[in-house]
């Protein structure tokens, strides 16, 4: 029998609230945390109504977007700026059951992913997934390699069990595809806030201040330092651009605990730290050249941000860049781990100013195409489409007798 009390009006499938589930989403800022808050943004200005469950540290590394309730947590051993949930505790169940969601969004296949959806399914609430960072990719960095293909099952077994997946590309809902992660993978692209970030904001005397001399071609990195985002790389790379007698300096910005080997291997380097806002798109725009020899991250935020800011971008042709950008047009995209061809591609750039300025124009008017507004109403309809199916499932199963319900 259908329970009285029904968590959609069968006239609007549109959520009216929303619960959302990350292992980080203000404790540091990355790619992902900083689309989860635009996306609470959005949802939020339409009316819907979204609390969000994450671990949370005693210092957040910036001011959340919507409510945030904290779930009980542990430093991540070896890499403490990190937590984990160890699943969901009864507080956290009442809450979650008092706010009565119409839509679960899970943002991780961790352990309080793994506890929301067990939850979701209990009480018959459709669960949606967005996928962020190739997890399964991470063992390569730390000489595990042997787990990659027990990490990949157990994401397999996690994103099947949700109504839809949501992908930031094409090129990685063809990885998913190929990787059976799940039979219902969409699209939910980024935005990038073009006003912010800007060749406008280019400032030469900001360079002098850090150290940067006019004649020098600053090539930017932007991220956490960490080993995942492909530090060696980047660093091998510079090395053989000062063996070849480039004019150069690298400009880093961001934390993370390789901060000091880091800046041992690159002893030239401006290290600029953590920058956000303002001083983030100067840092930007005040660089001539972007490099990113990431291969874990499944969008490439910093490099359409750098796109943005009109610099041309060589990056690794993988997952998180390959379908930003244009190789030849708006920069290069280069074999992952190849350091000759890095250096080839970059020197290039250093050396001819004119190829330089065609590519970061060409970089910024790529980058117009894409606003957060449009990319948001997309995912808002995709939640809609979930909702919509999963009462029809339902009612077929009524049907047949299974005595599943619509509501909790």
């Amino acid at each position: 029998m259908m329970d009285k009390k029904m968590p959609f009006d069968i006239h609007n499938l549109r959520p009216r609230r929303i619960a959302l589930f990350s292992g980080n989403y203000n404790y540091v800022m990355d790619g992902p945390v900083r689309a989860l808050n635009t996306l609470v943004a959005f949802l939020e200005e339409q009316g819907i109504e979204v609390l969000v469950f994450a671990p949370t540290a005693e210092k957040p590394a910036f001011q959340h977007k919507g409510t945030l309730v904290s779930v009980p947590s542990v430093a991540l051993p070896g890499r403490s700026e990190y937590r984990v949930a160890l699943g969901m505790p009864r507080k956290i169940r009442k809450q979650l059951e008092a706010f009565n969601p119409d839509l679960i969004h899970l943002a991780a296949p961790d352990l309080l992913g793994w506890a929301a959806l067990r939850w979701a399914r209990h009480h018959q609430v459709p669960a949606v997934s967005s996928f962020h960072t190739r997890f399964d990719t991470y063992p390569r960095y730390y000489h595990m390699a042997w787990l990659e293909p027990a990490v990949t099952a157990l994401m397999r077994r996690f994103y099947h069990q949700c109504e839809q997946v949501y992908v930031p590309s094409d090129c990685m809902r063809d990885i998913l595809t190929e990787q059976r992660m799940s039979d219902n993978i969409r699209i939910w692209s980024r935005g990038v806030d073009a006003e912010l970030f800007s060749p406008a904001r280019r400032d030469m005397a900001w360079r002098q201040s850090v150290g940067i001399a006019d004649d020098e071609i600053a090539i930017a990195f932007v991220g956490r330092l960490v080993l995942e985002k492909g530090l060696g790389v980047f660093a091998d790379t510079m090395d053989q651009l000062a063996a070849r007698g480039v004019k150069f300096r690298p400009l880093i910005v961001g934390e993370g605990p390789e901060r000091e080997n880091f800046t041992k291997r690159l002893p030239s380097a401006v290290f600029c730290g953590y920058l956000q806002g303002e001083d983030l798109a100067r840092a930007y725009a005040s660089s001539d050249l972007f490099f990113n020899a990431s291969i874990t991250e499944t969008f490439g935020n910093v490099t359409l941000e750098a796109m943005a800011s009109g610099i041309p971008a060589v990056c690794a042709d993988a997952s998180g860049s390959h379908f930003l950008v244009k190789d030849g047009e708006t920069g290069y995209l280069v074999t992952p781990g190849d350091i000759t061809a890095f250096a080839d591609r970059l020197q290039h750039l250093c050396e001819d100013s004119l190829t330089r300025s065609a590519m970061g124009k060409a970089s910024r008017h790529e980058s117009l195409k894409r606003s957060w507004h449009a990319v948001l109403s997309s995912l808002l309809a995709d939640y809609e489409q979930a909702v919509a199916r999963y009462i029809s499932i339902n009612r077929q199963k009524m049907k047949a007798g299974g005595g599943t319900r619509l509501a909790k």
